[in-house]
């Protein structure tokens, strides 16, 4: 939780360090990997009850609309909380009926409602359908940092709620869920409960990353906010960094983020050929993941 403290206070001063005419390049790609390292901790909450959910792509590309329909009425903050909320009422109806599913099962399950909302943004008049929407700036572009300060903001909250998961009776609930439910229930774990009581945690922090991703960009597709590839990547980056731990997804993500970037610079057309392939032997070789690799090493625990 140190490191992770660190990284939070070295986001919230890389606006002030003398990057000179790299600050703007340096931002943008620090902002978009604060949001990738907040929905990996958002699906990691999750995964500490052993489900493998699809589903977080389409929760954060339903916080990202949702922010971006009812900002112009709302103001920034109350609409990615609205976000946030509507991703979390979406994976309440879905955990409802899934969540007494287990492995590739529920995976399937997530990954059908994934299409289902992606389907229905495609053909809803409102959201713009298949050519997109434009999305209004943070704050209504007043403050050049608010976006980047808003990424920040929700990495911390996602961290923050991690740690506190981490540390309280619902941790020992969710480990033995993921040991065996038949055993959980013997000793009296309410399984469903428990299960939905972290999806909702998951999806409504998913949520808010989207709801800024989107002002991020300023631009929405279906294509894009409700991307297969987001899913891959909220699951891809707790496991290269360390699965069940609040420092695992954040650097992962970040680490992730900054080597795709460099290669993309050196290498042009190709880089995600090698990217992939560092990304393999990492997980083949790290079956813990960087903070189990570490921890290893200096012979103590991950957090």
């Amino acid at each position: 939780m140190i490191l992770a403290g660190v990284l939070l206070l070295f986001a919230l001063i890389l606006p002030a360090l003398p990057l000179g005419s790299w600050q703007p390049f340096a931002l943008d790609t620090a902002q978009f990997a604060f949001l990738l390292s907040g929905l990996a901790l958002s699906w990691d909450l999750l995964a500490r009850t052993g489900q493998l959910s699809l589903a977080h792509g389409a929760f954060f590309g339903l916080g990202a609309y949702t922010a971006a329909l009812t900002a112009p009425a709302l103001g920034t903050l109350p609409a990615l909380l609205a976000g946030g909320a509507v991703a979390a009422a979406g994976s309440f109806l879905l955990g409802l009926t899934t969540l007494r599913l287990h492995g590739m099962y529920f995976a399937i399950a997530t990954l059908a409602f994934s299409e289902v909302m992606r389907t229905f943004v495609l053909k809803a008049g409102f959201t713009g359908g298949s050519i997109g929407m434009i999305v209004a700036p943070p704050f209504d572009g007043r403050y050049p940092l608010g976006g980047y300060y808003l990424a920040v903001a929700v990495l911390g909250l996602c961290v923050l709620t991690s740690y506190l998961v981490s540390r309280s009776r619902l941790s020992y609930a969710m480990a033995a869920i993921r040991q065996g439910e038949a055993v959980a229930r013997v000793l009296g774990v309410p399984v469903v409960r428990v299960k939905l009581v972290a999806f909702l945690l998951s999806s409504a922090l998913a949520g808010l990353a989207g709801g800024v991703y989107g002002m991020k960009t300023l631009f929405l597709s279906p294509y894009d906010a409700f991307s297969l590839g987001r899913a891959v990547e909220a699951l891809v980056i707790p496991i290269f960094g360390g699965l069940y731990t609040t420092t695992g997804p954040l650097v992962g993500g970040l680490l992730l983020v900054g080597l795709e970037t460099w290669l993309r610079l050196r290498i042009g057309e190709g880089y995600l050929v090698v990217y992939g392939v560092l990304l393999i032997l990492a997980i083949l070789f790290l079956p813990r993941g960087l903070v189990g690799w570490f921890s290893r090493r200096r012979g103590g625990r991950h957090a």
